[in-house]
């Protein structure tokens, strides 16, 4: 497993065209890697904010090639980043405490009687915290801090179904305790809820006040 993190220029009008739609950026991402009949390999990625910056961060089991995107998409200087994933998460063991970042799609299911269950997005930071607090315990980890950060609500069509795609993204950070490590690994590998495709679901870890980019 690889972790890439790749700068975006804000200043240029393709990076803002490309960060309008969750659905364009899920393209770029695919196009780093060669295309292969049959099933895809999974991918996860997302959008972040530090320091002033914007990054696409991206885990993927193949080394991207992402040399044409930081051409239309990035500043001249920055450089795209991937470092080995393997040993970070061979760092994860019971009882281990982590700063965590994830941004997610929370979700809920409204039943009605004989009517098959509606998904809708959790609305308020409530339903918002108790979506990930339910999901901790089946992910091998328990939450010691909670905080919502923000929201980023994303609507958009898929063209080739003419489909029109509504995505409330919520950002998480806290501290968290891994009480099974197995789950937990999985969580970090495979991502959490719905909208992965769209930049949903990736969490990264580090030890207390460390670099996100580990």
């Amino acid at each position: 497993m690889y972790l890439t993190r790749m700068e975006l220029d804000t200043g240029r009008r393709d990076t803002l065209a490309l960060m309008s739609s969750p659905n364009k950026l899920h393209g770029m991402v695919e196009s780093a890697f060669p295309r292969t009949e049959g099933e895809r390999k999974r991918k996860l990625w997302r959008i972040d904010y530090l320091n002033q910056k914007t990054y696409l961060m991206l885990l993927s089991e193949d080394k991207p090639d992402l040399s044409e995107a930081a051409q239309r998409y990035s500043s001249r200087s920055a450089e795209v980043q991937t470092k080995d994933y393997a040993p970070l998460l061979e760092r994860i063991a019971k009882g281990s405490i982590w700063q965590f970042r994830l941004v997610a799609n929370p979700t809920k299911s409204e039943f009605k009687k004989g009517q098959r269950g509606k998904v809708k997005a959790c609305k308020n930071i409530y339903l918002q915290e108790e979506w990930l607090i339910k999901r901790a315990e089946t992910n091998g980890f328990v939450l010691s801090e909670l905080m919502v950060v923000k929201e980023s609500p994303h609507v958009f069509r898929k063209r080739e179904r003419n489909e029109r795609v509504y995505l409330k993204g919520v950002e998480y950070e806290g501290l968290l305790t891994v009480t099974d490590p197995n789950k937990f690994r999985r969580l970090l590998l495979e991502g959490l809820g719905r909208g992965k495709a769209y930049g949903m679901g990736m969490m990264t870890v580090v030890k207390p006040r460390g670099d996100i980019y580990v």
